[in-house]
């Protein structure tokens, strides 16, 4: 018998193979994601504050946690194993739980993310405000404290997940006073950098279906740079995007049918103050 919840209920036949095969191979997987730990094959790992025992991994928490990889690597066990020990390798050089106790200047990051209400569903709402903060130097100027950021704050959303009844959020970005002089190359370093590691190692955190990554507030100047780059986007993740207009009367139509008007601030056409 598998241990279950909301979650794992949900599994087809197919997701099911995947997974305990996947699974099997989690002792082997660990010994590759850290060779210098001897005994990295038998030691529990915790991720997103799930814990994997590679020997027991029997766990309805654990499925849901390790079934995110094989759905972003379309079921493929030995392809969601190679991403998983790429994440693990990459949380360790990256120092993620450092980066999570780091204090970053509120006059520079403060504003520039929040995390507020939860969509019909009972998904988190991460908003990232990227016209936010006027300094953009103080922001990018240092790359890597920037990425820091950004992980810690990534790592802070999906605090508010439990497995179980919940494993994904809904996103909103914000382009609200972005400007063509906004995208300086040391803001598209940063972007680009924080890009790919979200792409290679938070796998599945968004909802899937309706698209529940909404771009709001966009200048047309980045309006049609998406449109270009669209076409070389996966179906899978041009399936999650959806790109809105201005103002919270617009924003509204698209985000209220999906959103509770409690739940959302009224500068994007909800009731509640937000922030």
């Amino acid at each position: 018998m598998e241990p279950q919840n909301p979650l794992t209920e949900k599994f087809t036949e197919a997701e099911w193979k995947a997974l305990k095969e996947f699974r099997s191979t989690l002792p082997e997987t660990f010994k590759e994601a850290f060779p210098e730990q001897d005994d990295a094959g038998s030691t529990s790992y915790n991720l997103w504050g799930v814990t994997i025992n590679p020997l027991k991994p029997k766990d309805a928490r654990v499925s849901v946690v390790l079934m995110k990889f094989l759905r972003a690597r379309n079921l493929n066990p030995a392809e969601a194993k190679d991403m998983l020990i790429s994440t693990l390798r990459w949380r360790k050089s990256f120092k993620v739980d450092e980066a999570m106790k780091e204090k970053f200047p509120e006059d520079v990051f403060g504003q520039l993310g929040r995390t507020y209400g939860k969509d019909n569903d009972g998904h988190p709402i991460s908003y990232n405000l990227y016209g936010a903060s006027k300094d953009l130097d103080a922001v990018f100027s240092d790359t890597q404290r920037f990425l820091r950021w950004r992980v810690a704050f990534m790592e802070e959303s999906i605090a508010l997940l439990d497995f179980e009844t919940i494993d994904q959020m809904v996103q909103i970005h914000d382009y609200e006073g972005v400007t063509m002089s906004s995208r300086t190359q040391a803001s598209k370093n940063a972007a680009s950098e924080a890009s790919s590691i979200f792409q290679g190692h938070y796998p599945e955190f968004l909802v899937r279906s309706p698209a529940k990554k909404f771009f709001v507030n966009v200048p047309s100047f980045l309006t049609w740079i998406f449109w270009i780059f669209k076409p070389f986007l996966s179906a899978a993740t041009a399936a999650k995007m959806s790109v809105v207009g201005s103002g919270p009367k617009v924003i509204g139509t698209a985000l209220l049918p999906l959103i509770p008007a409690d739940q959302l601030p009224k500068r994007y056409g909800g009731d509640a103050d937000g922030f």
